[in-house]
């Protein structure tokens, strides 16, 4: 069942000059969810955090998040949620401990209560070995860990996580994502971009953005499974390159990617599949069938953002 509205946007726009970089979107986030906004580098999805965090101000369409205007209000969105920028701000002479003390005082927590949080969230990322040592010297994903724990110090109801796993090894993504799914279970609403295809199938709700423009939302089982996402279909072969190549301009062929050692081939109708088949065998790559399987995020987003 859907909690109670934590986000809402309504034709939500930002523009830089001429540029559009927002173009009107418009969604809802429900409390408990983990919402995924997936898409490239320069989709859009940044500047969407940036506006539902109060940092930048919208050019048009409104935004509420946790019942406060975003425009309005920004200051009273800064201090319920947690926000953690793709350049989290860290200052390499200060150890870990310091860090959590500097953003306990920040959100008011004095004391034994700032104590205590300090220690509780040194626990919970795993840092409690290396609270001496300075940010500057810790590997890439503690840094991401430092940073996760001063942005939910204070125990925000929502997170904004901006490109959260980028740059860490996948070993460190996965433990990171562990964290992420602990916290929406206990209660926590998660707005996370990426452009890891992965780790969008953590996510409850996506939506996928490209130019500034959301192209499709669902979780990720419905969107995989939407009928204008066309048919997938496997290719085993040596000469994956080369396929490649010859469907570089097939009509039918909405996209073709490597998928580990095979080929996914997304075509736009089941009709289409057979077609293929002789095509293949047409320019020397035959194959005796080409079984239909279910695509990858990344095989419905190309599918999707085709040129028209």
């Amino acid at each position: 069942m859907k909690g109670e509205t934590s986000v809402r946007a309504e034709s939500l726009t930002r523009r830089f000059g001429n540029f559009v970089a927002v173009d009107a979107i418009s969604f809802e986030i429900h409390s408990g969810e983990i919402w995924g906004f997936l898409g490239p580098n320069g989709a859009g999805k940044s500047t969407t955090i940036r506006m539902l965090c109060g940092v930048l101000e919208p050019s048009s369409g409104t935004a509420q998040v946790l019942g406060y205007d975003v425009a309005r209000d920004p200051e009273a969105v800064k201090l319920r949620i947690g926000y953690m920028s793709q350049g989290s701000s860290l200052w390499n002479d200060l150890t870990v401990e310091e860090h959590l003390r500097f953003y306990a005082g920040l959100f008011d927590l004095h004391g034994a209560a700032g104590r205590k949080a300090v220690e509780e969230w040194l626990d919970r990322v795993g840092l409690t070995e290396r609270r001496s040592e300075l940010a500057g010297e810790l590997p890439g994903g503690y840094r991401k860990r430092l940073a996760l724990a001063c942005t939910v110090l204070h125990r925000p109801e929502i997170l904004f996580l901006d490109e959260p796993t980028s740059g860490v090894d996948p070993v460190s993504r996965r433990e990171f994502w562990d964290l992420i799914v602990g916290f929406a279970d206990a209660g926590t609403t998660v707005m996370v971009t990426t452009h890891y295809m992965d780790e969008a199938e953590h996510c409850n709700q996506l939506a996928l953005i490209y130019g500034g423009r959301i192209v499709a939302r669902g979780t990720p089982d419905e969107l995989k499974r939407a009928p204008d996402v066309g048919v997938t279909v496997e290719i085993l072969s040596a000469k994956n390159t080369s396929i490649l190549d010859a469907l570089e301009d097939v009509p039918y062929v909405l996209s073709a990617a490597l998928y580990g050692s095979s080929l996914h081939v997304t075509v736009d109708r089941r009709e289409d599949v057979e077609q293929l088949r002789r095509l293949l065998g047409e320019h020397g790559f035959p194959v005796d069938e080409l079984p239909i399987v279910t695509p990858s995020l990344e095989d419905v987003f190309a599918a999707l953002v085709r040129p028209a």
